[in-house]
């Protein structure tokens, strides 16, 4: 089993065992007798087929594969076939589809194309559309239709928005101008690994990326050597200047020279090393060689030094006088939105009468409060005070009684509820003294208990 045909059927829900007889049918003939069934398989193989693309698992010419197209042909089919099933037959159609929903886009086309892949303008292969639509009336297609799989490559439209949504979510906290300014070579430095440690964006991918980014998506000015993303305040990026090419060919020489400071530094301690293996050898020659090595690399060591130290002290006063053009064109902007304000408010002379005037209403409008709550007009006079002291020690009066009542009702329940259990206690006697330990004559101390309990009552 191909490496490509295990993610698929270890990743994929819809490719489980019970829908691989369906999936690797010709399932053609089910668009006119089962809508739902042959749009359920298309849809499963161009998901699979976008998910292994962007897992780097698709057949491809060369060392790596590309994350953002897809290579269709035997080299495809013979990578999907199984023992059980064979090879999918009805492919070419799941292709095809792609094409005509605009999922899948020839790959030339689409670098090639000036209009963008959202326009309605934007059509693809017109055979492809044709071949759609003939498909749809049942002139082609079905089972006896050439809906061959055949040699192409094409932009997979959805890795291609997911790779750039994740790139722009990177840059979206640069505000510098400078650090929104790249050379090809840092640009694939910073990025190339946005899916993923191992799944590293080949040439074809990085093409595909920057024309969707400048042509579809509008977020970066590209000229085939210098990218520059757009500012915050920016609708469209502005077009790259000799002053964002030299800023990015610095950039791009800084980091060579960081690179070689990095390799000569490892020269150095290479040497070192050696030299001091020579010497416990008691082997001259070698550690004399080795010695002069270390010299070498560290004269080259201090002239890279010192050119990248003085390359960044420019980048350093380059990216400052950027941010200070920025600075000031947006002060000038800001001059002269106020002018435009303040010629809309006019001279200090019409701002005073204003205020005049809005004192003026404003007072009149307190006037006619005043006069509308006077109580001589609305006809309501101030209540008595002794009349409302007199109702509320009725209140009070009336409250103390319904306090008193309650008290006296819960005293009362509290009496009986003694009474009944003096009784019960009572009776409680009667039950364990015996009549045999009474003096006859002598009177009942039960009898004397009750009738005390009886005028008690």
């Amino acid at each position: 089993m191909s490496e490509l045909l295990n993610f698929i059927l270890n990743h994929e829900e819809q490719f489980r065992r019970a829908r691989l007889a369906s999936l690797y049918s010709d399932f053609r003939h089910q668009q006119t007798t089962n809508p739902d069934g042959y749009n359920a398989n298309i849809v499963a193989w161009q998901t699979a087929l976008a998910n292994a693309a962007r897992a780097g698992l698709i057949p491809a010419p060369g060392a790596g594969s590309d994350h953002l197209t897809l290579r269709t042909g035997e080299d495809l089919l013979r990578e999907l076939e199984t023992k059980e099933w064979g090879r999918p037959l009805a492919l070419g159609a799941v292709i095809n589809e792609a094409v005509a929903q605009k999922q899948l886009l020839p790959l030339q086309e689409f670098l090639t194309t000036t209009t963008s892949i959202y326009h309605k303008s934007w059509i693809g292969s017109p055979w492809s559309v044709i071949s759609w639509g003939l498909r749809q009336l049942g002139v082609i297609g079905g089972v006896s239709g050439e809906d061959k799989l055949s040699v192409g490559q094409f932009a997979i439209v959805g890795n291609i928005e997911e790779t750039a949504r994740k790139i722009l979510q990177q840059t979206v906290g640069k505000a510098s101008a400078v650090d929104r300014i790249y050379s090809q070579e840092i640009f694939r430095q910073d990025f190339v690994d946005i899916l993923g440690p191992d799944r590293q964006l080949t040439d074809t991918d990085f093409r595909v990326l920057l024309t969707f980014l400048a042509r579809d998506k509008r977020e970066i000015a590209f000229d085939g050597q210098t990218i520059k993303f757009k500012s915050p305040n920016e609708q469209t990026p502005s077009p790259i200047t000799k002053e964002d090419a030299s800023i990015a060919s610095l950039k791009a020489l800084i980091l060579s020279l960081q690179t070689q400071v990095e390799t000569l530094q490892s020269r150095v301690e290479t040497s070192d090393t050696a030299a001091r293996q020579a010497v416990s050898a008691k082997n001259r020659v070698a550690a004399l060689s080795a010695l002069r090595s270390k010299k070498l690399a560290e004269v080259n060591l201090n002239k890279r030094s010192e050119t990248l130290a003085q390359l960044e002290q420019v980048y350093d006063k380059i990216e400052q006088a950027t941010d200070q053009v920025e600075i000031v064109r947006v002060m000038e902007a800001s001059v002269g939105v106020l002018k435009g304000l303040n010629k809309q408010i006019g001279d200090v002379d019409k701002v005073e009468d204003v205020v005049h005037e809005l004192r003026d209403e404003m007072g009149k409008v307190d006037e006619v409060g005043a006069m509308i709550a006077d109580p001589g007009l609305t006809g309501v006079h101030a209540p008595d005070e002794a009349d409302v002291d007199e109702e509320f020690e009725e209140l009070e009066q009336e409250e103390r009684k319904k306090k008193e009542a309650i008290e006296q009702e819960q005293q009362r329940q509290r009496e009986e509820a003694e009474a009944e259990q003096t009784r019960r206690k009572l009776e409680e006697l009667d039950q364990f003294v015996p009549e045999s330990t009474l003096q006859k004559d002598q009177p009942d101390d039960r009898d004397v208990k009750k009738e005390a309990f009886r005028e008690g009552e």
